[in-house]
């Protein structure tokens, strides 16, 4: 097989498996449901519940982006995949919240997937073409849209407990097609003379945490509210689980296959300028989606008016549509900053910077729950995000933005 063929299996092959680990590891956003209600869960042990698989696979990120460096993606995704087939079988046997949690941690290793896969498939394509091929690859987040189609459909026919089994069969299905059609190149791994603190010496650098702040939005938020919306759509709305989850793979869907398009923008308009608009559209779209659902009466001259505002469910879902998008653009603009300063060191980075983004997906759900048991406002989980975005357009502009040329002119804002 040539050298361009080879590159073409392994970006196919990577994409499939990282589609299928993040199914496996949205899967409690769906079967959290029947859980909660079975154990009479509130709304910050909910939570915590879809949240712990993914503190797991956030934690595990840095040390696989190091190990894929040292020893390539290809026998690292395969080791990462099969650990995780006895725990997802597992978890149609528990009976209690405990072990709900200690099971989810170990199905969490899926999500570490991510930092195995950005610098094995991105080492294949030539610079010029990372940013498309790291979308590509990145496009595997809608596993949290197609979870949302295959298991309410098992969870309907046959019961909760049919989702892992059915998905502990389709890991291992994956872990065979992935080993037979996959490939390494030696060339591609770091020298075995360095050390794993020499690869974390870029931490030093401030641009690492900022991409991580952003990275924690994109990424982070997606991955929270992928979790969320179903049981959003059943408590705000009064939908069944079938269709709740429908509508909530509008927002799932375009924030991971559109990965893609938002690697070819980075490549053509550069990552500072496709994440700034990325920043300002999620602005927009979480104002509105803060807004509660308000009933309130003031007094005219005719008497008092009462009137309700609020978004109804199509309104609602066109904005997460949208939000969705802009996700899925910055989901690769913040790796594309990655492989334009880093790319000698692409898998410690983006473990580091992929750590931040699943930690921001583990507490984000945790802090939603409290933030509804507090207020009793569902919309406080946007209100949150809406903060969160806030901070990041802030040190963007006075990090980047002003110090872009103006007219031709170099600006003299220095920091």
């Amino acid at each position: 097989m040539t050298r361009k063929g080879q590159a073409l299996s392994v970006l196919i092959v990577s994409t499939l498996a990282f589609t299928v680990c993040f199914m496996v590891w949205m899967m409690f956003g769906v079967i959290g449901i029947p859980i909660k209600k079975a154990l009479d869960l509130n709304a910050t042990q909910f939570g915590l519940l879809t949240a712990t698989p993914v503190l797991t696979g956030s934690l595990v990120r840095v040390p696989l982006g190091i190990w894929t460096d040292k020893y390539g993606g290809r026998i690292v995704m395969t080791l990462l995949m099969a650990s995780t087939v006895p725990a997802i079988w597992m978890m149609s046997y528990a009976t209690e919240y405990w072990h709900f949690l200690v099971i989810g941690l170990f199905v969490g290793l899926a999500g570490g997937s991510f930092s195995v896969g950005t610098p094995y498939v991105a080492r294949w394509f030539p610079k010029g073409q990372q940013g498309f091929a790291m979308g590509i690859y990145g496009a595997g987040n809608s596993g949290a849209a197609v979870n949302k189609f295959v298991a309410p459909a098992l969870l309907v026919a046959f019961g909760w407990t049919m989702v892992p089994q059915a998905y502990a069969a389709i890991m291992l299905g994956t872990v065979v097609i992935f080993w037979l059609f996959s490939h390494s190149d030696p060339a591609h791994l770091v020298p075995s003379n360095v050390r794993f603190m020499d690869q974390l010496k870029a931490l030093k650098d401030p641009r690492v945490m900022k991409y991580c702040q952003y990275y924690s939005i994109v990424f982070g938020g997606y991955v929270a509210l992928s979790l969320w919306m179903v049981q959003y759509y059943v408590g705000e709305y009064g939908m069944e689980i079938r269709s709740a989850a429908l509508l909530a793979a509008c927002f799932s869907l375009p924030g991971g296959v559109l990965r893609a398009a938002g690697g070819w923008l980075s490549d053509k308009y550069g990552a500072h300028s496709v994440t700034w608009w990325v920043l300002w559209v999620s602005w927009i779209c979480l104002f509105l989606l803060s807004y509660p659902q308000t009933h309130f009466t003031i007094v005219t001259i005719d008497g008092p008016k009462t009137f309700d505002i609020g978004l109804n469910v199509y309104a609602f879902t066109a904005l997460m549509f949208i939000l969705g998008i802009a996700w899925a653009f910055g989901k690769a603009s913040v790796f594309k900053y990655i492989s334009d300063d880093y790319p000698a060191n692409i898998g410690a980075i983006s473990g580091i910077v992929g750590l931040a983004g699943g930690l921001g997906g583990f507490v984000l759900p945790i802090m939603f729950g409290a933030l509804v048991d507090l207020t009793g406002i569902r919309s406080s989980a946007f209100m949150l995000m809406y903060a969160v975005v806030w901070v990041s357009l802030i040190w963007m502009y006075f990090t980047e933005v002003r110090r872009t040329p103006l007219m031709g002119e170099p600006s003299s804002v220095q920091g």
